[in-house]
């Protein structure tokens, strides 16, 4: 039987740093994760892309005349 253990806590980096008391826990767990809506939830992806875009190493964006040559 699983026992519920509830805190709040800050992604950083995609990671989520268990609290001291929890850093002993070993072996399977179930992970739900509740998020606050804030302006990176909220939206369409469009929007979420344009204000952050993704960073893609060796990779450079058309140049308008790139975009229109037929």
């Amino acid at each position: 039987m699983m026992q519920a253990i509830e805190f709040q806590a800050t992604v950083k980096n995609g990671l989520i740093e268990l609290p001291p008391q929890y850093a002993q826990l070993t072996g399977q767990v179930r992970v739900i994760v509740l998020v606050e809506p804030t302006m990176q939830t909220r939206g369409n992806v469009i929007d979420q892309l344009l204000a952050q875009p993704v960073r893609i190493p060796n990779v450079r964006p058309l140049s308008r005349a790139e975009i229109y040559a037929r």
